[in-house]
């Protein structure tokens, strides 16, 4: 059983003892703490929540509901919904934060709360670190009971969501529509099976094949969107009587596509795709993480833009795209951050700027994805003995590529031309994550390889 608290939420498998997974005494715990510093720091007794569709959910909306009615919170729930959504209605609510129950891409077993604060956006490190001290404390306060918070709900806001992305002034409803595409869905039986068909009859999509979309909850695979588990899509694709496959995750924020022969499109270059399409009609900067691939920095730059790398991390990302203006930005996950509509990784938006990318360019899915530059990421580890000074290794690794452009706002990032390689270190375990890219997997391999038999000479050597 597992229970990871964080700046970000709280997340863990579902039974066990109190402490050692997510219970029910854990969720009502960091629920008080969330829903304490929202009246403390905001006055603002209103909260938006929202959930995808695993089994536990409804569990969950229920102790998390209470919870924050204790506290004399009203709650606006959202029910069934996608965490894209959860994050708009927020401040369209004028609400002082919301929760959204997900787990995201962890596999069933796992549930969590997300948090939001009033604009919507994931709360940041400060706030996170408020919170998880408010909860250790439980320095909580629960209402008498003439104010209780009310509790009501509200279905009509994937709807809403959708309402907004129509308006997007670069999502082409009529132009989708006239080249009557054939798509494919993989939505993993979440929510993304009721939001995804419905924002594609909107765009005007009619031939739409439905695969896991029924919201049981129950993942048919693995969830997390990636080559590996996408095997029955890419078989059905093969079959040549689809134009696009879209898999989607269960909360709906991260975002993959899968071409016409049944080859991935590749998660790095759903954002490269979508920013291309951005910068094609609008100038401007973008963002994604240091670990994402460097083709959305080849585009941006051909475009005219400037591009800027942030830690890894949504809120990282986010606080980075204001910093410098962005138009688009994201992380290479699959994770699109559309500001002109929120701040917020969003497949939703993803798809009708996709699709409107794509009946632009008029030929197949497989042809955009090959006007791209090519680049190749492998993610290696390293595993470290506990006594180990992590940060030092770090630093002698940084001090022996000294001649190299170094980026070091998360880790140590290296620049070799157009090759990269991105050490980070584990917050729970002495583990450094090795990401490498280069234009082929052999190049990509070998850098980390290389990095990784330096990581062993400095340990040696101490």
């Amino acid at each position: 059983m597992s229970l990871i608290k964080s700046i970000s939420g709280i997340r863990g498998t579902i039974g066990g003892k109190t402490g050692d997974a997510l219970t029910p005494l854990d969720i009502v715990k960091f629920t008080a703490a969330f829903g304490t510093w929202i009246l403390k720091t905001t006055g603002n007794n209103k909260v938006v929540i929202g959930r995808d569709a695993r089994p536990s959910g409804e569990m969950v909306n229920r102790i998390v509901v209470g919870t924050l009615q204790g506290l004399g919170i009203n709650v606006l729930d959202l029910g069934l919904s996608t965490t894209p959504t959860v994050e708009m209605a927020v401040p369209a609510e004028n609400a002082g934060g919301g929760i959204i129950l997900t787990a995201s891409h962890n596999p069933i077993q796992w549930n969590a709360l997300k948090l939001l604060n009033h604009k919507g956006e994931f709360i940041s490190a400060a706030d996170g670190q408020e919170v998880l001290d408010i909860a250790a404390n439980e320095a909580f306060d629960f209402a008498e009971v003439k104010k209780l918070g009310v509790y009501s709900t509200d279905d009509t806001y994937i709807q809403k969501h959708i309402d907004a992305i129509l308006a997007l002034p670069l999502v082409n409803k009529d132009l989708i529509a006239s080249r009557n595409f054939s798509v494919i869905l993989d939505c993993v039986n979440s929510t993304g099976g009721i939001a995804v068909p419905m924002l594609l009859e909107a765009l005007g999509v009619k031939q739409i094949t439905k695969h896991f979309c029924e919201p049981t909850g129950w993942f048919p695979h693995n969830p997390e969107p990636l080559p590996e588990n996408l095997r029955h899509i890419s078989g059905e694709m093969q079959k040549g009587k689809f134009d696009l496959g879209i898999v989607v995750d269960p909360d709906v924020d991260r975002l993959v596509f899968v071409c016409e022969d049944g080859s991935m499109f590749g998660e790095e270059y759903t954002l490269v795709a979508v920013a291309d399409y951005i910068l094609k009609n609008k100038k401007g900067n973008t963002v994604s993480n240091l670990s994402s691939t460097r083709a959305l920095r080849d585009v941006t730059e051909k475009a005219g833009g400037k591009y800027a790398a942030a830690a890894v991390g949504e809120v990282n990302v986010v606080e980075m795209m204001k910093a410098t203006d962005a138009v688009i930005g994201g992380e290479g996950n699959g994770g699109i951050i559309y500001p002109e509509l929120h701040y917020g990784r969003d497949a939703l938006v993803g798809i009708a700027l996709f699709l409107t990318h794509l009946a632009q360019y008029g030929k197949s899915v497989s042809m955009l994805r090959a006007s791209y530059p090519n680049y190749f990421i492998s993610k290696n580890k390293i595993e470290l003995t506990p006594e180990i000074d992590v940060d030092k290794v770090l630093v002698d690794i940084q001090k022996r590529y000294e001649k190299q452009p170094i980026n070091t706002i998360d880790g140590v990032k290296i620049e070799f031309d157009k090759q990269w390689v991105h050490l980070r270190k584990s917050n729970t375990e002495p583990i450094i994550r090795i990401y490498s890219e280069s234009e082929t997997m052999v190049t990509a391999e070998f850098l980390a390889n290389k990095i990784i038999t330096d990581i062993k000479e400095i340990i040696s050597n101490k």
